[in-house]
């Protein structure tokens, strides 16, 4: 007998897809020498699809974590592009903030999760270290998936 998958609603990112975004993104945290990551994959309907904090994570990262990630599905861009709006639009971002409830969180380290054909599957917030390292990790996290990680700057 074969195992099947179950059958019911789809939502982008599949299970095995999370867990090894969830487990690429703290490898290279550990790679590269960086403070305890925490890592959430959001589903494409902005909901939680997987989670982990590293020992040593400190108290408010999966939220911080989950903000980056939800501000980018939030505005569809990654986070990166949240900054640089926060920066210029402050007014907007207030707003959009006080809409989310204060979980919208602008700062590099939330990245859209893309198909190949551009369809937003979800979105990696990391948190832990500097936004620009805890950015690299999702990247990294997502691009080991098989994914394409869209972090709000235009692709290279």
């Amino acid at each position: 007998m074969t195992h099947q998958a179950p059958a019911g609603f789809q939502h982008g990112i599949t299970t095995a897809a999370a867990r090894t975004i969830l487990d690429a993104s703290l490898a290279k945290g550990r790679e590269l020498g960086l403070a305890p990551l925490t890592v959430v994959v959001l589903d494409a309907g902005g909901h939680l699809k997987a989670a982990l904090k590293e020992d040593g994570s400190s108290l408010l990262r999966p939220d911080i974590a989950w903000g980056k990630a939800f501000g980018a599905m939030a505005l569809g861009f990654g986070s990166r592009e949240m900054a640089r709006r926060s920066q210029s639009m402050p007014g907007f971002m207030n707003a959009l903030s006080d809409l989310a409830g204060g979980r919208s969180v602008p700062v590099p380290g939330g990245v859209l999760v893309r198909a190949a054909d551009g369809a937003v599957l979800g979105a990696v917030g990391v948190s832990g270290d500097v936004s620009d390292k805890d950015e690299i990790c999702a990247v990294a996290g997502i691009q080991a998936a098989g994914l394409i990680a869209d972090t709000g700057d235009a692709p290279a």
